[in-house]
């Protein structure tokens, strides 16, 4: 039989020992607790508990001090902080310091257990993870649109025509791009992208043709523009739809004699560019519009690669957050956090509006913000949770429905007064539980006034 984990309770407060030692025996840990942190780190090099749970303010050796000898001895075991002095500098200095999670008191005896039992988890999937050696493809995508994409990249990849790339923002244009250059005869050669629309327009030109001294006012030193840097390699046009007409014209010109005038100047600049644009425009509608000459539209739309929604490709979401996940605790020299099963299957059916950048940003707030290593749906910020409360709301009706009906179906009376009086429990206890116990505020969070909170509590039996 398998030995119970072991939890050590370092507390200055009896009552809270007393009160963690019993929930988490009888949740079958194994727990011994201390009155001070003075003995750890000598009994740490006898013995290490599979986790902890630490005070900040004791007297002797102090909680952070403690977090700083158990990074040094033992940086495997996990740490939860708990303070009933919940300051910013505190729980800033736990987190600095190793610490698994932030704990304020007064605290829910369940959650703790909780936590403890997420902290475990994460000490055994650490233990478990494989070491991973394996090169980060340039783009992650097991979907049949993506192996597409991949296909035309690959049958690109002897030549030097011109490419447009259809998409949204944040499906991954300049990824392509970059991709289409790599596998190109022109790897190795500079790659140059430019976002036309971040540019303003009257500095486009410039950005684009560069421009000689004195051409303009604040023009104080020649300067080379996007299609001299990209010469004998690849410009990346993103945002093509939204360059002036005027400038259109120039960008045909280049494409067709390979030269061009600086702003300002005389001689014409010969330059050897493969040209890859990217918009998530309609050209063909601009064109009929009079937004987009048709003869340039032509000369880019040699080939066109379509990049789909996020959503048109829900079985890659798993793999690109584990990929971003990653990535990013490298990037921020944290350890890498996890998604949970059932948070891996939630992000599978969210929308994801912005697309693969999106799914990014949402991977930097948990990387940064989730409190543990093991993300559940719960720890996902508001809007990443608003389809799931949705979908929640939509449950417990539609059970309630069932349940009243079901109850009619059997003749069953008084079927209001119960259902209400269940109701009415699990709002009380968990307004008090959020309030932590205060009844004044939890009657005002419940929309009612104090006497009527103090008479429904008796009425349901709850003044206890």
């Amino acid at each position: 039989m398998a030995r119970p984990d072991m939890v050590w309770i370092i507390d200055d407060d009896q009552s809270i020992r007393w009160v963690l030692q019993k929930a988490l025996e009888q949740a079958g840990f194994s727990v011994r607790t201390f009155d001070s942190a003075n003995e750890i780190g000598e009994l740490l090099d006898r013995t290490q508990p599979n986790a902890i749970i630490t005070d900040i303010r004791m007297p002797g050796l102090t909680g952070l001090d403690l977090l700083s000898l158990i990074q040094t001895k033992a940086p495997e075991i996990p740490v939860i902080v708990t303070t009933a002095y919940t300051d910013l500098e505190s729980a800033v200095a736990s987190y600095r310091r190793g610490a698994f999670e932030y704990m304020p008191k007064p605290f829910d005896v369940d959650e703790a257990v909780s936590l403890v039992q997420r902290a475990l988890e994460h000490r055994r999937r650490r233990r478990e993870e494989p070491v991973e050696n394996e090169a980060v493809p340039e783009i992650i995508g097991a979907a049949p649109s993506m192996q597409e994409v991949f296909r035309a990249i690959g049958r690109l990849a002897t030549s030097d025509l011109s490419v447009l790339i259809n998409g949204e923002s944040g499906t991954g244009k300049e990824l392509v791009a970059r991709a289409l250059h790599n596998h190109s005869p022109r790897t190795g050669k500079q790659f140059i992208a430019i976002n036309i629309a971040a540019v303003p327009s009257e500095l486009l030109e410039s950005e684009l043709f560069g421009h000689e001294r004195g051409a303009f006012t604040g023009a104080t030193a020649q300067r080379q523009g996007r299609f001299e840097q990209a010469n004998g390699g690849t410009l990346f046009l993103d945002e093509i739809g939204d360059m002036p007409t005027e400038l259109q014209t120039r960008l045909l010109r280049v494409l067709s004699d390979g030269k061009f005038y600086r702003v300002g100047g005389h001689d014409q600049v010969a330059t050897d560019v493969r040209i890859i644009a990217a918009t998530n425009q309609n050209l063909e509608e601009r064109v009929k519009q009079g937004r987009f000459r048709e003869d340039l539209f032509h000369r880019l739309n040699v080939i066109r690669i379509h990049l789909p929604l996020l959503r048109e490709r829900r079985e890659d979401i798993p793999m690109l957050a584990r990929h971003f996940l990653k990535r990013l605790a490298t990037e921020l020299n944290v350890e890498p956090k996890q998604l949970a099963p059932d948070t891996e299957r939630y992000f599978a059916q969210l929308p994801w509006p912005g697309n693969v950048r999106q799914l990014e940003n949402a991977c930097r707030w948990l990387t940064v913000m989730a409190p543990s290593q093991v993300i559940r749906v719960e720890d996902l910020p508001p809007e990443l949770r608003a389809a799931e409360l949705a979908r929640e709301d939509g449950r417990w009706e539609a059970s309630l429905k069932q349940l009243v009906e079901s109850k009619l179906m059997r003749g069953e009376g008084r079927i209001y007064r119960d259902f209400n009086q269940s109701f009415e429990r699990i709002l009380i206890q968990a307004a008090l539980k959020y309030t932590g116990g205060r009844k004044q505020e939890a009657a005002k969070k419940l929309g009612w006034g104090r006497n009527t909170l103090t008479r429904k509590l008796r009425e349901l039996g709850l003044d206890a």
